[in-house]
């Protein structure tokens, strides 16, 4: 029978597709032209459960030789005293017993040095509240030992808070209150009616030990070193070993 021109010739049946030159061989079935999805599937997971197992620290168990290349990898020292800490705070230096915990731990240098950041962020202020809340207790029990108790205390310290405030400059008041020397100081001085001074004077000259070392723990003497103050402190000092 003759072949009818007019009709479209049959398509031809398509040709398996060459493999990209990015996808490996064993990812290819060449008679289909396309990837081996299952294949690829397994390879992946494989993938996936060693790098999830090189992430993890080997156990104790495993073999030194083991440990020793997850810490490299990992940028951990291979031994405590050999973590590279700069200290955030002078009390917050290397200590040998934290280290040996950190290195247990599998801690990489940086994550180490994190761990004293924060202990100096956080716990140097909380300690340096409680030291200043245990002295000042232990400054009021000597106050309340110095007058006879709680209750009698209270009552000398609301009519020595009161005088001070109205007869002192807050400088010298605010010296004066802060510590137990200084308010038995301010207690003389009331009951002498002493200093006769404006509130805005200067502040007066210690003549006694106790107010020389109340003067001693004003932070203008000991942090700042105000030239003036420092002077008055060391001439009271002097008159007194001359006395």
């Amino acid at each position: 029978m003759p072949e009818d021109l007019l009709q479209a010739p049959p398509a031809d049946a398509p040709k398996p597709g060459a493999r990209p030159a990015d996808v490996p061989e064993k990812f290819w079935d060449a008679e289909t032209g396309t990837l081996r999805a299952e294949a690829l599937l397994k390879s992946y997971r494989e993938l996936e459960r060693r790098l999830s197992q090189r992430a993890a620290p080997p156990g104790s168990d495993a073999p030194a030789e083991d440990l020793l290349r997850f810490r490299q990898a990992m940028g951990i020292p291979e031994t405590p005293d050999a973590y590279s800490i700069t200290p955030p705070h002078e009390l917050c230096c290397a200590d040998a017993e934290v280290n040996g915990r950190l290195h247990q731990a599998h801690f990489s240098n940086a994550q180490a040095q994190l761990v004293y950041d924060l202990a100096a962020e956080r716990l140097l202020p909380l300690i340096a509240e409680a030291a200043a809340e245990f002295e000042a207790d232990r400054q009021r029990e000597k106050l309340a030992a110095h007058f006879g108790g709680e209750e009698r205390f209270r009552q000398v310290a609301a009519q020595l808070s009161a005088w001070g405030r109205s007869h002192l400059p807050p400088p010298v008041y605010e010296a004066l209150s802060s510590t137990a020397e200084g308010v038995m100081a301010l207690e003389r001085m009331m009951q002498k009616g002493e200093p006769g001074l404006a509130r805005e004077a200067a502040p007066p000259t210690a003549e006694s030990e106790g107010e020389l070392r109340a003067m001693m723990r004003d932070p203008r003497y000991w942090r700042s070193r105000e030239p003036e103050f420092v002077r008055r402190v060391t001439d009271g000092f002097r008159r007194l070993v001359g006395s």
